[in-house]
């Protein structure tokens, strides 16, 4: 696949690059480049970012964070086997436990709720860093809401960090996942209240809280290029001349 002129591979991060001083120096570049492809596609433009990390796959299996790159990259397209593969192969490279939270929601992908329970309460959940942690708590609620278990999700989030008035970098989608679950059951007025704690949170507009906020209040965005449309049809209508009008 194409690499942009524009892509030296020295855009990685240091500690995969550090990963990638085992290969020949060539061949560590050509690897380099298509993970910052990865990198730079997998938002917008997952399809590509997938293909990009088959090519990486292909050059260097046997780095652990090819390996991990391509399991975010077919997570990403919801190719949930093969990303749960990657992950744990990922996993028995390095031995640690950061990709446990996606793979539990790996299960859920596949239609396993049950076993993405499972991972929530094994012990590698308590060498988590903070991050992690609510991140498997968010996994967790969303394996009770795929049973219909409302209630129970509800709990499952209802924690500490969800309490806190600190806004930490999963704050905005801790709460959201809360405001969510109200809603669906059937707690509309705790729901609004915690979209809105969302929106306050979301710095960087990670979610939609802020238009299922607008919903809530029964607000109607309308598309300004729509209103334009409508000022310049009006524009345009013949106008009736006195002759016209005379007939």
């Amino acid at each position: 696949m194409p690499i942009p002129e524009d892509v030296t591979g020295e855009e990685i991060d240091k500690d995969v690059r550090q990963e990638l001083q085992s290969l020949p120096k060539g061949l560590a570049e050509d690897v380099a480049k298509n993970l910052v492809m990865v990198a730079r596609l997998i938002d917008e433009e997952p399809e590509r970012a997938y293909g990009y990390s088959k090519v990486a796959l292909r050059l260097a299996s046997r780095v652990a964070a090819v390996r991990e790159a391509a399991g975010f990259a077919a997570y990403a397209t919801q190719k949930y086997s093969e990303a749960l593969a990657e992950f744990r192969a990922a996993r028995r490279m390095t031995g640690t436990v950061e990709l446990w939270p996606v793979m539990a929601d790996c299960e859920r992908g596949l239609g396993r709720p049950e076993k993405a329970l499972e991972m929530a309460g094994a012990p590698e959940v308590h060498k988590l860093d903070k991050a992690g942690q609510v991140e498997m708590r968010l996994v967790a609620a969303g394996a009770r809401r795929d049973m219909d278990q409302l209630d129970a999700a509800i709990v499952t989030l209802q924690s500490p960090e969800l309490a806190s008035n600190s806004v930490q970098p999963w704050t905005a989608r801790l709460r959201y996942a809360y405001a969510d679950a109200l809603l669906a059951a059937g707690r509309r007025s705790e729901a609004r209240e915690w979209f809105a704690k969302a929106v306050e949170a979301d710095r960087d507009s990670s979610t939609d809280a802020s238009d299922r906020l607008a919903e809530l209040d029964g607000v109607e965005f309308v598309d300004a290029l729509d209103e334009d449309e409508d000022v310049v049809a009006e524009d345009e209508r013949p106008v009736e001349s006195k002759a016209d009008e005379q007939d």
